[in-house]
């Protein structure tokens, strides 16, 4: 074959495939991409580092850098274990909320108690792959609220206001779609608590009426 087949030839090849994944991407796009994966390994590592020492027993290392674990922990990453002994729960707490709404007419309006908690678990019903923000946002928000407040609704310690400021955030992002022709002006949240009735075969009394614990209004 002559040099003009030989040119004719290598023109009609198809071009060689390109490698799959980064070892594809130009060199200064792979410099880019390993860069970000970098930094978002990076990132997975320092979050579990955290929440391991949020969660595992007092230690040096957690003691030193308390400050910069809770910064981080709190409020959205708290980890609990109340499920298992030596208190798992034993009453049903569903977090209800109702708006004082400025309507488009001008009117003022107070809205029915809306259950957040039943509308969370309805979401995740007989989900395959249920949502971790539906399971546990509204629950542990109110956790973290009473667990920083005393009976009178005032702050107990340095967490008390954050606590207070994350659960008018969710509860408000919940409440707002709902009102779009008006004006939300206060919200106000309580919870509804009843306790689990023993089982059919115990002998024990349990008082299962459900009792409530309105917070105070407020200012959205």
């Amino acid at each position: 074959m002559d040099s003009n087949g030989l040119k004719l030839a290598e023109a009609a090849a198809p071009p060689s495939p390109r490698a799959p994944g980064i070892a594809g991407l130009s060199t200064p796009y792979r410099i880019v991409a390993a860069l970000a994966l970098g930094v978002v390994g990076l990132a997975v590592c320092a979050h579990l580092g955290l929440v391991f020492l949020h969660v595992a027993p007092s230690n040096t290392l957690s003691k030193q850098h308390a400050g910069a674990i809770d910064a981080w922990v709190y409020p959205e990453f708290e980890q609990n274990w109340k499920l298992f002994a030596p208190n798992p729960l034993q009453q049903n707490i569903a977090v209800e909320v109702r708006a004082e709404v400025r309507t488009a007419g001008g009117e003022l309006i107070t809205t029915s108690w809306r259950d957040l908690s039943a509308e969370d678990a309805a979401a995740i019903r007989h989900s395959l792959l249920p949502s971790h923000t539906e399971q546990n946002e509204l629950r542990r928000a109110w956790d973290f609220y009473t667990g920083s407040h005393d009976e009178d609704d005032k702050p107990v310690g340095e967490r008390g206001e954050l606590s207070e400021e994350y659960l008018r955030r969710i509860a408000t992002n919940r409440i707002a779609p709902d009102h779009r022709g008006g004006h939300v002006l206060r919200i106000q949240l309580r919870s509804a608590t009843t306790a689990v009735p023993a089982p059919k075969w115990s002998t024990e009394t349990t008082d299962t009426q459900t009792y409530y614990r309105e917070l105070p209004w407020w200012k959205v």
